[in-house]
């Protein structure tokens, strides 16, 4: 008698909040296709919710900049050779690694060797600087999957496999956000006009951005003065840091609203956003809302990207670079100023048909990231099981 076939297994690494729920639609994708499917491997509370066996839980990755690594890599040097032997040992059909990329890409490439088929979920921003990484993701990964569709052209230059799978939060948010919801929900007047500022989620992002936002706002309010802010902290520390710097500005502080998270909800609630580049662009442009992109980096850093000539694009903001077009305002580093902050901000609030012809782009671009997601990676991974088993290079 034929025995029965195992069921499948599928181990995971996810290593902050974000990866956690893209592991979470990952595993609730599969066990739609293989109700009897077994998931391990490092992940949070959502990926745990949705049947995750976690051997250790993802905070255990949560490690920001050089001395904080530095300082924690014998505990994560450990970790890697736990989760190693584990996944051996296990003998999965497929290995998820989800972006970590510094994490994830060495233990994919060690597993490869060995004969573990492997996918890395969120390619790493070739599309923006060092295009050549995407052969060295390849040689760690049999599969990529890509949130964007300029990312998979790159990846076929360099002969790897790359899908693109759409966008979650392309998913998740409607086409048409509820604006008068969104308001009420936070209690702000449905009738006054709306700043959301979003300078970053770490501490280190809010110190270097809020101060100029907060003085382009106060400008802003000078010349709307029924203007109210709503500010989203991501955390305690963020309300913390938050609050310590607004003491400093009471000029707009009376007019700012400190928000609990609820970053998603002040985007949509507002007339206009003014963000730090980053994903929040991507969200900002997924509620419909205009923005203007101000960001900056260390100048040292700045110095170095510049001159090396490492930025490989015309635009920073995930919009602009969809759309390979200014759809939206980005002032960077020295033009990263309160006076040309405000001067943008204002040209948004004054120019409401500026907004509407906008707002279809918007939709567009949505429409093209919608893709579910989750179902589509799914596809893939199951796609990739059911290949025939490679050859394992070291034992």
């Amino acid at each position: 008698m034929t025995p029965a076939p195992r069921p499948l297994r599928i181990a995971l690494v996810a290593g902050e909040a974000s990866g956690d729920q893209l592991g979470a639609g990952l595993i609730a994708a599969l066990k739609a296709r293989h109700p009897d499917a077994a998931f391990a491997g490092i992940g949070g509370p959502a990926m745990r919710a949705a049947g995750l066996d976690a051997w250790h839980d993802s905070q255990a990755l949560a490690v920001m900049g050089l001395a904080e690594v530095l300082s924690h890599l014998p505990r994560l040097l450990r970790l890697r050779a736990d989760l190693r032997r584990r996944v051996l040992a296990w003998r999965p059909d497929v290995f998820v690694g989800i972006d970590a990329p510094d994490f994830n890409l060495g233990v994919e490439k060690w597993l490869k060797r060995r004969g573990v088929r492997t996918v890395h979920y969120v390619s790493p921003s070739v599309w923006a600087w060092r295009e050549g990484r995407a052969e060295k993701i390849g040689r760690s990964a049999d599969r990529v999957l890509c949130l964007f569709p300029m990312e998979p052209p790159i990846y076929a230059r360099h002969a790897v496999d790359a899908r693109f799978v759409g966008h979650p939060l392309a998913d998740a948010i409607p086409l048409q956000p509820d604006r008068a919801a969104a308001r009420a929900a936070l209690g702000l007047d449905p009738t006054s006009p709306v700043l959301a500022l979003l300078p970053g989620s770490r501490l280190g992002e809010i110190a270097r951005m809020l101060p100029v936002f907060l003085d382009a706002a106060e400008l802003v309010a000078q010349r709307v003065p029924a203007l109210r802010i709503a500010l989203p902290a991501a955390n305690e520390a963020c309300e913390h840091a938050i609050r310590t710097l607004l003491a400093t500005k009471p000029g707009v502080a009376a007019r700012v609203r400190v928000l609990h998270g609820d970053a998603q909800r002040a985007m949509i609630a507002s007339d206009l956003v003014l963000l730090a580049s980053g994903t929040a662009a991507l969200e900002a442009m997924l509620c419909k809302r205009p923005m203007v992109v101000g960001h900056r980096i260390s100048p040292t850093t700045y110095r170095i990207v510049t001159r090396l000539g490492l930025l490989k694009t015309r635009h920073v903001s995930l919009p602009n670079v969809l759309a390979g077009a200014p759809l939206v305002p980005e002032l960077l580093q020295d033009d990263c100023v309160p006076e040309k902050l405000a001067a943008a901000c204002l040209r948004w609030l004054g120019q409401p048909q500026a907004v509407e012809a906008l707002l279809p782009r918007f939709v567009e671009l949505h429409e093209t990231l919608r893709r579910d997601a989750s179902a589509r990676a799914a596809e893939v991974v199951d796609e990739l099981a059911a290949a025939p088993a490679p050859v394992a290079l070291t034992p």
